[in-house]
């Protein structure tokens, strides 16, 4: 079996180019192993070229089309995970959330970004889930997150935030309760 990659076109498969052993160059190999990530997302597979028997793995991954965050300035950049989660890991900051929380969330946030827009989202799509996720997780994370994110001017906002947080309590018995005194 070859190492190719391929396109999918209407009239069957175009080869676009091959593999190739980056020991020796050469464009035929072998699977040896394939593995599923824990996700779904990606599959990793070992391979063993036929000439010189240098092993070596490939990922296989499905290509999203990038997302485009349309933010308040009216500038566009590319949808960033990774600043995402920054701004989850500094309202956690110094709370007992673990990092496996803050990554999961990421990981759902952009998943659903994908699917509810196709090509641009507005940064005030990903702050509102970003406000969502940081609810679930640690009610002071998510005053912290909120306060910058709506640029509180005095405390009056946050009592208000406060008290729409004891109303939603009250109303959801699964919810924690803020320790308020």
């Amino acid at each position: 079996m070859m190492g190719c990659f391929a396109l999918d076109t209407p009239t069957g498969c175009a080869i676009l180019g091959f593999m190739r052993c980056i020991q020796c160059g050469f464009a035929e190999d072998r699977v040896i192993d394939s593995r599923m990530s824990k996700d779904g997302s990606t599959i990793r597979r070992r391979r063993e070229c036929r000439r010189c028997q240098y092993r070596y793995t490939t990922y296989e991954h499905i290509e999203r089309m990038e997302l485009r965050v349309l933010k308040r300035d009216h500038l566009r950049e590319a949808l960033n995970r990774e600043k995402i989660l920054r701004g989850m890991i500094k309202a956690c900051e110094k709370r007992p959330v673990n990092m496996e929380q803050l990554d999961n969330a990421a990981d759902e946030i952009v998943a659903e970004l994908h699917h509810d827009h196709q090509r641009e989202v507005p940064s005030s799509a990903i702050g509102q889930k970003v406000i969502e996720k940081l609810y679930a997780i640690d009610p002071v994370a998510y005053i912290r997150y909120v306060s910058v994110y709506r640029q509180f001017q005095n405390v009056e906002e946050f009592i208000e935030l406060i008290r729409g947080m004891e109303i939603r309590t009250a109303a959801d018995p699964l919810q924690r309760k803020l320790p308020i005194d």
